[in-house]
């Protein structure tokens, strides 16, 4: 554990969630990055009267750190209180991904958020073939994101224009892919995981995938299971999270 961060779930008390606190989240599928930070907010805020050693509640922070997709789940790790001035460290951090890609067609959007379209070749492709053509990735790199995603481009978010059908000149980014490997391959899907740096975008992974393999490919599924130095073990369910929440909540009341 990198000692300027913090252990996940170490609250006792309202006041510690108040002070600054780390959860470390399994995003459910569907549901935006905001939609776990608002839920989360509401509830501290609502249910858990802030001690008056810790001021107006109007000064509560709480934020994320690193977005996930709506159709992705896994690792979101959220701060409260103090606790948010370590977000940019924390947003700075590898992180791990598992996932499928799937060859045959591309999407808009780079994964399922848009149609499926096209008919690209895929069957002649070997198992050696997609290895070799995952061991490209690897190293530092220039990537293209995705024009269906929240970069800023000319004051607004990129989505923005793309849902719209405008064209989006996507600037390109230095990012380095640590680790990416194929952990199962049945045609047309491709399951693997990838380590990666800040910045870098799954999605452009798997469309870029199916180009360099002469076909075309599009992120079936995705899951981030760390980020730095948060593991798998860390995480817990929005279940968990909220009952935790309403145990404080009990325990204030009795």
């Amino acid at each position: 554990m990198n000692p300027d961060l913090p252990s996940a779930h170490t609250f006792h008390t309202v006041g510690d969630l108040y002070e600054g606190a780390v959860l470390v989240i399994d995003k459910p599928f569907g549901w935006t990055s905001f939609d776990v930070v608002n839920k989360l907010k509401w509830i501290i805020l609502r249910k858990l009267k802030a001690p008056e050693t810790i001021g107006q509640r109007r000064s509560f922070k709480i934020g994320h750190a690193g977005t996930l997709d709506p159709l992705a789940t896994g690792m979101l790790v959220v701060c409260t209180g103090r606790m948010t001035k370590l977000i940019s460290q924390i947003q700075g951090g590898s992180k791990t991904y598992t996932g499928i890609i799937r060859l045959g067609q591309t999407t808009p959007s780079f994964d399922l958020e848009t149609a499926p379209e096209g008919d690209f070749p895929y069957h002649h492709l070997t198992e050696q073939q997609l290895h070799e053509t995952a061991a490209t990735f690897l190293g530092e790199q220039l990537q293209t994101p995705p024009a269906h995603s929240a970069k800023w481009i000319d004051g607004r978010r990129a989505y923005e224009a793309a849902r719209k059908g405008e064209m989006v000149e996507m600037r390109k980014a230095l990012i380095e892919i640590h680790g990416f490997r194929l952990t199962r391959i049945q045609l047309p899907d491709a399951a693997f995981e990838a380590d990666v740096s800040k910045g870098t975008y799954i999605r452009s992974l798997a469309h870029d995938f199916g180009q360099r393999l002469g076909s075309g490919s599009h992120l079936a599924a995705l899951r981030r299971t760390s980020c730095a130095p948060y593991g798998e073990a860390d995480m817990i369910s929005m279940d968990e999270a909220i009952a935790r929440l309403m145990r404080l909540c009990e325990e204030e009341q009795s």
